[in-house]
């Protein structure tokens, strides 16, 4: 049966990234007094008299004397908003508007730019540019900073103001302040909206027998796209020796899709667990008997654009075991929020539990350290050293084989044009070979999970 139609209503956000991650089973009441009355983690403490007199205080003195007219509204819904962003950096208010981009963003479909925002430090950061959208083509990097949006400075006061702005109608202009991470001052970058349509898994062969398997979020529809994409291609080049499964950059998305991947390649054992102060935030998801690969060999590339979900299935195949984590430290988002409905338009997004991969470590600021480190290095080409090389076969008068000779120029420049254009990728291939020769050819079919 499909994850997520066991638990539907369950999510996991980090601020400005439409991440994964469950509620509880039934959604927690908003309300205090409707919470169950015999957990006995809910705190009893009482308001300080004193503190409720200065905040009455302050909300008279603005609607006094602030220089422009505030509406009720507005100031209660300002205070609302300050108080959950005084938390962490992932409980919000979210009204109608930031409701239905969350929607587009678990289903894919938006009109933006394609670009992954946290709010960390009072800045804007880039957790990740989305593939092949505005952002990613005009060379905006996880870690970037947006210091201005047309040509106005981001303030830290206003931060999810500015998050809006980054959304709008396809076809419109907007210009943004990048500050790159390794950059002293910040580049002017002009951008268009379009309408951006994530698909969240692409797969390819890179060699015979070993396929590259691309995650960009966690939608939907992830798993079961994941399901076709392997069994396509299994029909089409048989067996696999291995795969090299590609997190990088992944914001996450929904906590039921990343489960869903765990268990498309587990066939048993713990993939997450969940622990919150309420019961219902307590969850344990088990993977099932199948694995789409019959266990052959894999390899996951991570780095710091690696957050929430991913990082729920880079911990999960990690720590059970089935495969072998390359790249840099990941993002380090390891909270889970569950989203409140208040009305028909508005909701709280609150953190209600951490998770914990299948060892028992919380992930939570720390990342996970992958198993085999890599800089971020590039590679480049040295024409005219191809023929430079001997063999018996250049001597004068060499005694005949009875093997045609393949001199593997068409392998070295592949593998060359590989590590030129994808230094990480080419080293997991490298790798993923290494670990196939330890492991039987598969059997013909794979085992499908459905």
């Amino acid at each position: 049966m499909s994850i997520s139609r066991l638990f539907p209503a369950l999510l996991l956000t980090c601020s400005g990234i439409a991440l994964a991650a469950p509620p509880a089973p039934a959604p927690v009441p908003a309300s205090s007094s409707s919470a169950p009355a015999s957990a006995s983690s809910v705190s009893n403490d009482t308001p300080d008299l004193a503190d409720i007199r200065t905040f009455t205080q302050v909300y008279s003195m603005v609607k006094r004397a602030y220089v422009d007219k505030v509406d009720d509204k507005t100031l209660m819904r300002a205070a609302i908003r300050g108080l959950l962003s005084g938390l962490d950096p992932h409980s919000a208010f979210l009204d109608q508007s930031d409701l239905k981009d969350l929607t587009e963003d678990t289903t894919g479909a938006y009109s933006g730019l394609g670009v992954e925002v946290a709010q960390l430090n009072d800045q804007l950061r880039i957790v990740t540019p989305i593939d092949d959208t505005p952002a990613a083509r005009a060379g905006i990097k996880p870690g970037d900073v947006i210091v201005s949006i047309d040509g106005k400075t981001v303030q830290p006061d206003a931060l999810d103001a500015a998050l809006k702005q980054l959304r709008g109608p396809p076809g419109s202009k907007i210009t943004l302040g990048i500050l790159h991470a390794d950059a002293k001052s910040p580049v002017t970058i002009p951008l268009v909206r379009e309408r951006i349509r994530v698909a969240s898994v692409s797969a390819r062969m890179l060699e015979p027998g070993y396929a590259y398997l691309r995650i960009s979020q966690f939608q939907q529809d992830t798993a079961n796209d994941l399901d076709r994409a392997l069994e396509k291609l299994q029909k089409q080049h048989g067996p696999l020796r291995g795969a090299v499964l590609d997190l990088r950059s992944n914001p996450g998305g929904l906590l039921t899709a990343a489960v869903g991947v765990s268990d498309a390649f587990l066939d048993s054992g713990t993939i997450v667990t969940t622990k919150g102060r309420l019961k219902q935030a307590d969850l344990d998801f088990t993977a099932t008997p199948g694995d789409l690969l019959n266990g052959a060999p894999m390899v996951v590339l991570v780095d710091n654009g690696t957050a929430s979900a991913a990082e729920i299935v880079a911990g999960a195949l990690k720590d059970d075991h089935r495969a072998l984590l390359m790249g840099q430290r990941t993002f380090g988002k390891g909270s889970v929020q569950t989203i409140l409905p208040l009305s028909d338009d508005d909701a709280v997004k609150l953190t209600t539990a951490r998770y914990y991969t299948p060892d028992g470590t919380s992930i939570q600021a720390t990342g996970i350290t992958p198993d085999i480190a890599l800089g971020n290095l590039s590679v480049t080409t040295q024409p005219g050293l191809d023929d430079d090389d001997e063999h018996e076969s250049d001597l004068p008068n060499h005694l005949l084989g009875n093997a045609p000779v393949d001199d593997g120029t068409a392998a070295a420049t592949a593998a060359g044009q590989l590590a030129v254009s994808d230094y990480a990728l080419s080293e997991a291939l490298h790798v993923l070979k290494g670990l196939a020769l330890a492991h039987p050819v598969p059997a013909a079919h794979a085992a499908v999970k459905r």
